[in-house]
């Protein structure tokens, strides 16, 4: 274990009293979003969506330790890191209901949430290089799940960012689950940061249902970054609730699994009492936070709903520069079925 945050007094974290709120604030913001997100989906509001409680303290702590011009490369489960790092909780709704990824004009350094696994790897080796060779002292973080370290995306990626020493954090977010497959099936090695020594740097493992744990080590990985010298964080946590909605892992997952209590733990209960300890928040904190969060996401759906559903050209004119034939077909074959069919009539 890299760090744990927990066993030490805050005046020893190298991070203020009100950063240290701000950091709670958010993963309660974004709890509330996840809870209310799933709601939506249960009652077919969008089609689809992927949940990420238990994962808020890992999520929001690397968010935290970005600087301002750094660029995060998010994938589908990072809604709790792209609302720490700015972006409207519209966008994400609206980006479940079909929208373009970013619907709202808000500059925030995040590059659109990869759906295919380990896609956004290269991407950010790609952006870190870039960085590299035009001196701008900034960094990428990549973010992606322990599933993802079984894609050749994660492999090259890694092996352009040791080689070209590109200012990459690989964000590894081991929830120990790759949907129904457990981490002791997905590779055989001791560990996921293990994985960096293949390519010539360094590998990290932390607590990451600890957010100040993961906000200093991040902050650390991104200093040695622009430096030039890449590092793999394995953030360890756990993936409360199932893969996606339309996962039950009941089917797969045992009652009691063999892991810590420190990883199984809820992270926002956890911090919270970690906090009130230390006597930097009050009994009321965390009541308030929930109420301003249900006051912000309210008006981000009101604001959803308020754009209505896509046109139907939305969904062929950006796949190529100019449509093709095949995309052609595909679009008139949609317009017939929607002269005849209407979706908001439709039970899901």
């Amino acid at each position: 274990m890299h760090r744990v945050i927990g066993a030490r007094d805050l005046h020893a974290v190298d991070v203020s009293e009100d950063e240290a709120r701000a950091v709670l604030r958010d993963m309660v913001r974004a709890r509330h979003f996840d809870e209310r997100a799933l709601a939506l989906q249960r009652r077919g509001w969008m089609p689809g969506y992927p949940p990420f409680k238990g994962q808020e303290g890992s999520q929001v702590g690397a968010a935290h330790a970005l600087a301002g011009d750094d660029w995060l490369f998010p994938t589908y489960r990072s809604n709790a890191m792209q609302l720490a790092r700015g972006v409207p909780a519209s966008d994400l709704l609206l980006f479940r209901r079909g929208r373009a990824e970013f619907h709202s004009d808000h500059d925030h350094n995040v590059f659109p949430q990869a759906v295919p696994i380990a896609s956004q790897i290269p991407h950010a080796v790609g952006a870190g290089m870039a960085m590299s060779y035009t001196d701008s002292g900034q960094a990428s973080l990549a973010y992606f799940g322990d599933g993802a370290t079984s894609e050749g995306d994660f492999h090259q990626g890694m092996n352009f960012a040791g080689v070209f020493d590109a200012p990459v954090v690989f964000f590894c977010e081991n929830n120990n689950w790759a949907i129904s497959l457990p981490r002791e099936r997905q590779t055989a090695s001791d560990s996921i940061a293990a994985k960096a020594d293949a390519y010539g740097f360094e590998g990290v493992q932390v607590d990451g249902n600890d957010p100040l744990a993961v906000y200093e080590t991040v902050t650390d990985a991104l200093a040695g970054a622009r430096d030039g010298t890449p590092i793999l964080v394995e953030s360890l946590t756990y993936r409360q609730g199932a893969h996606t909605t339309s996962d039950d892992p009941d089917r797969y997952r045992p009652e009691e699994e063999d892991l810590p209590a420190w990883r199984t733990a809820d992270p926002v209960d956890r911090y919270a009492d970690y906090l009130h300890d230390q006597g930097v928040i009050d009994a009321g904190f965390v009541e308030e936070c929930f109420d301003a969060a249900a006051d912000e996401i309210d008006d981000a759906v009101e604001t959803a709903e308020a754009a209505g559903a896509p046109a139907v050209d939305e969904l062929f004119d950006h796949v190529y520069a100019e449509r093709t034939p095949r995309i052609d077909d595909q679009k008139a074959w949609l317009e017939s079925w929607l002269e005849t069919h209407d979706p908001q009539e439709m039970e899901f």
